[in-house]
């Protein structure tokens, strides 16, 4: 356990906490954005120094790896590891964000596509490509993140990204629903892998639901998972129970 009795300081007689080192690892709900995640770890672990690996946007679930402490100091390492979604993109729109909180921006009939026709599009986009980042990413430009020019209604030059797909596999067809599992490299966006997808389809399509599944050795199934209602309710000592240790993280990843 990565957690020590707090100490006096005898000026102020307040509790001086230590900081809970390592990774917590958090089963994001819909709804709230990954900086609010760390703004109710940092009042119920008692302690400012928290950080994440990889942004969640408020529809999408799943884990978010806390890091605390010292473990803050591999966050380039653990974000530099590739994620496992779970994903549902309905075709025959587009919207302004590449998901379901965007505007619609053009709507066109959904073809009665077989299985394999589907497949060759989620094929097309397999391995190494290039993907362009949407206006809502938190990319900056000139300092200030994309997200934050989208809301002023302005669009941005972007650079290209380079990333890869390891391999997917396709759930439901139900149209104009596809519910499918990717497994992708850092700094890849599955809101515009569905976007681009409809565009191959040449129907249109954006992404309605998300789930991060995994990312690098952690998944939503460990032991020590937290959801938000306990992160919020947990006193510092259980959540310091449920905190990996850094040589926990060290052997979970075989360094």
């Amino acid at each position: 356990m990565n957690y020590q009795r707090p100490q006096f300081n005898r000026r102020s007689q307040r509790p001086q906490m230590d900081n809970v080192d390592g990774a917590l690892l958090i089963d994001k709900g819909m709804d709230m954005t990954s900086h609010d995640v760390v703004a109710i770890a940092r009042r119920s672990l008692n302690q400012k120094k928290i950080g994440h690996c990889g942004t969640l946007d408020p529809m999408a679930t799943g884990l978010l790896i806390l890091l605390l402490g010292k473990g803050t100091k591999i966050q380039d390492l653990l974000m530099a590891e590739d994620k496992e979604y779970e994903g549902t993109l309905t075709l025959g729109a587009t919207t302004s964000s590449q998901d379901k909180e965007g505007e619609v921006l053009e709507e066109k009939p959904v073809p009665p596509f077989a299985e394999s026709d589907i497949r060759d599009a989620f094929d097309a986009f397999r391995g190494d490509f290039y993907q362009m980042p949407p206006m809502v990413s938190a990319i900056k430009k000139d300092g200030v993140p994309l997200y934050k020019l989208a809301r002023q209604g302005k669009v941005v030059e972007r650079e290209p990204r380079f990333v890869h797909v390891f391999n997917y596999a396709l759930r439901r067809i139900e149209l104009p629903e596809v519910e499918f599992v990717v497994r992708c490299s850092k700094g890849f966006y599955v809101r515009t892998y569905a976007h681009d997808i409809g565009t191959k389809l040449e129907c249109g399509a954006h992404l309605s639901q998300l789930r991060r599944t995994r990312s690098g050795k952690f998944d939503v199934t460990h032991e020590k998972i937290v959801t938000i209602d306990e992160l919020k309710n947990s006193s510092r000592e259980q959540l310091a129970e449920k905190t990996l240790s850094l040589p926990e993280i060290s052997l979970l990843r075989g360094a």
